[in-house]
């Protein structure tokens, strides 16, 4: 029986009765089987095997046996307050017992004790307030005790520390647990192949249970954690890779024959070396990588799905166009999606410069092209007059229709959901080739490879790291608001070498916060800062053809600072703009200020990013401030996010239900995570149905007892 079948109430175990206050608190927790009792893991365990000396407080919990030497009461009436005075081999402190006057009676004096607990130096003496206590056989004697070494082994153990809620507590949770593993271990099977099992020589399920929560060394305990580890990593993967499979058994393009895929991969297009001959620069290396990796896909047997990363200004939409070009020669089409009509009309200007001089007829369609250019537009697209079609959410209104589209490209792909994208794909196709189009997935907020390939399982992932010949990285500079003046200076006498900057706030108009705000500012920095400059205002309430003027303005210089909301986040390229002033930064999140301040460093001169910042802010803040002045790289910034956000919240995977894991973390275990996927992946590969006496156990565990539920982003 696999551990998570175990459906027998929790109330059939001693002390959990049903309705006593301990079976609502654990249904509280999600606690209604044996099963989820099992897997309700330790979110600690405290070691009480070793000795850790009082003298040595600072390096960890205390775990030493100590004598009582007096008891001493502070504070009177309700406040009243014991303190007990022990002592070891090496060193006097104190036990604070708030709210615990009972403790007079169980601290005896002149007693021995195992105690375990945090130490703090404080008011002059060694204390403790959290604490736990133990007798020790009164055959111990503290003399003998002082001849003991740090790190020899004590009459203790070492016992786990479960969440709990209200109205359970620690050493009933522990009697539970250890129950439920008396009854259930002889019965566990094991859920990873034996073959795998082997080779990373891990535990058994049942030994891995029984070791997680009551291990009897910390070796032991390290061999469990890496087991469930590698066990819930390889499922996850599993069920990536079921999906990722199910969606190459829906292909409806041919495969190719070895001898045809060899060619196609080692013959570069000719649209593609067109374009590339015309280009005054070369590719960087890892463009060039990713190029070769999306032309692979597209000349495969099955529909690409790629998501392709790189930092700010990296070369993706270059990148993209080539792919087009690919889909444009094998006679489909493509569509090229963008979040906001100020990027996606770029796209468009962009596209048309570089690829309607190769003969490739380039269209813009947006909610606002009017009726009458609207409906010769879709006839184009029907009759596959245009090749690449480059918008908004119109590329995929009810009323459009593609001849043949071969290739969507989602920009900045987190800002559209599931349905968007699906509905997008739902367009591809066409009645001669009935091809399922291929995908590639953009995006410029880069996360870490190890979390790309958990969130996007299914998805081949390519990265293009560094940025463009010529490009200078960005300097940035944290200052407090109480100083801005030496910013308003430091900006000002770039305007007078003839750049450009953007101020940034975090409000579009006056609220209840007490931040400042783009209006009242813009009107501040004409009249009373920048009265010589042409300042204009951008944010997300102007309509979009005010914004689009307003940008292009910007752009061609007619306006030296542009005052603006995040709405600039995902925007016009504008080289001659070399200042980004971030007011409140302390407001804005990282994946934010990084993408805000790549709106500069577009040209050859020195960029400059100013993050100013309120007097009143959290530790959370000063770090993300700090790593913003530190780094440049948005992956190395991605990683800090984690760090301080964790994965669920960076990429939205708690809401979406994509992991339910216990003790696996797909960024801190990134190594076992590769090996489970590699694993899962040539398993499925080499037994797609899962069918050899090694695999067994993996296709009755999915089908009696999933492992996770609602695999999918």
């Amino acid at each position: 029986m696999f551990v998570r079948e175990i459906c027998d109430p929790v109330t059939q175990l001693k002390g959990a009765k049903a309705g006593t206050l301990t079976e609502k608190a654990l249904s509280q927790l999600g606690v209604a089987t044996i099963g989820c009792l099992l897997c309700r893991y330790p979110r600690g365990w405290e070691d009480r095997s070793r000795l850790v000396p009082l003298k040595d407080f600072r390096t960890g919990p205390v775990c030493t046996i100590v004598r009582v030497i007096a008891h001493y009461w502070f504070y009177t009436g309700k406040t009243r307050t014991l303190k007990v005075f022990i002592e070891d081999a090496t060193a006097r402190a104190c036990l604070v017992c708030y709210n615990r006057a009972f403790m007079e009676h169980q601290l005896v004096v002149g007693e021995t004790y195992l105690v375990y607990g945090d130490f703090t130096f404080k008011y002059g003496e060694i204390r403790s307030s959290v604490f736990t206590v133990e007798p020790v056989s009164g055959d111990v004697d503290i003399s003998a005790v002082r001849q003991m070494l740090p790190g020899q082994v004590l009459p203790g153990q070492i016992l786990p520390i479960y969440p709990l809620t209200k109205d359970l507590r620690m050493a009933n949770m522990r009697s539970l647990v250890k129950q439920a593993l008396d009854i259930y271990l002889p019965i566990i099977e094991d859920e990873v192949p034996q073959s795998i099992r082997e080779r990373y020589r891990l535990l058994t399920k049942a030994q891995a249970l029984q070791a997680v929560h009551f291990p009897q060394s910390m070796k032991d305990l390290e061999k469990a954690k890496k087991t469930i580890i590698y066990e819930e990593l390889f499922y996850l993967e599993v069920m990536i890779g079921k999906r990722a499979q199910a969606k190459r058994n829906n292909r409806q393009t041919p495969p190719q024959d070895a001898e045809t895929a060899r060619k196609t991969e080692t013959a570069a297009p000719d649209l593609q070396k067109m374009l590339l001959d015309r280009l005054p620069f070369s590719l960087t290396t890892g463009q060039q990588e990713a190029v070769a990796e999306i032309n692979k896909d597209m000349d495969g047997p099955y529909p690409m799905a790629r998501l392709l990363q790189g930092d700010v200004g990296s070369g993706k939409t270059l990148v993209a166009f080539l792919a087009a070009l690919k889909a444009v020669e094998k006679g489909g089409q493509a569509a090229i999606m963008a979040p906001t009509e100020l990027l996606a009309h770029q796209h468009a200007e962009t596209a048309a410069k570089l690829l309607e001089p190769l003969g490739v007829k380039v269209a813009f369609l947006t909610g606002n092209i009017k009726s009458k250019g609207r409906n010769q537009l879709l006839k184009n697209l029907m009759s596959g007059a245009v090749d690449v079609v480059i918008g908004t959410h119109a590329l995929f209104s009810h009323d459009v229709c593609y001849r043949d589209l071969r290739l969507v490209v989602i920009d900045e792909q987190h800002r559209f959901g599931v349905i968007q994208r699906q509905a997008i794909m739902a367009k591809g196709g066409s009645l001669e080739s009935g091809a399922i189009p291929d995908l590639l997935m953009m995006s410029a907020t880069p996360i870490p490879r190890t979390l790309a390939i958990t969130v996007f399982g299914d998805l081949d992932v390519s990265v293009i790291k560094g940025l463009p010949p010529g490009r200078q990285p960005i300097i940035t500079h944290l200052a407090r608001e109480s100083s801005e003046e030496s910013v308003y200076a430091f900006v000002r006498e770039r305007l007078k070498e003839g750049a450009q900057a953007y101020f940034v706030y975090p409000l579009i108009e006056e609220g209840e916060l007490d931040l400042k705000d783009a209006v009242s500012m813009k009107e501040r920095l004409e009249k009373e800062v920048f009265p010589e400059y042409k300042i204009a205002l951008a944010h997300s309430r102007l309509d979009e053809e005010e914004k689009r003027r307003t940008m292009e303005a910007f752009r061609q210089g007619g306006i030296h600072i542009l005052v603006a909301t995040s709405v600039v986040e995902v925007g016009v390229d504008v080289p001659n703009a070399t200042c980004m002033v971030i007011e409140h930064a302390e407001r804005f999140g990282l994946s934010a200020m990084h993408q805000l301040r790549g709106r500069v460093g577009r040209g050859t001169a020195q960029s400059y990013c100013f993050l100013v910042y309120s007097d009143n802010y959290t530790e959370v803040a000063k770090t993300r401030l700090m790593v913003m002045r530190d780094h440049s790289d948005g992956f190395v910034i991605a990683e800090q996010d984690l760090k301080l956000r964790g994965p669920g919240q960076i990429s939205g995977i708690e809401q979406s239900g994509y992991i339910r894991l216990g003790l696996a973390d797909p960024v801190e275990h990134a190594a076992i995570l590769e090996k489970a996927r590699a694993d899962a992946f040539a398993m499925l590969e080499a037994d797609p149905g899962l069918l050899l006496s090694d695999h067994r156990c993996v296709a009755e565990a999915l089908s009696r007892a999933p492992p996770f539920t609602d695999v999918g982003v």
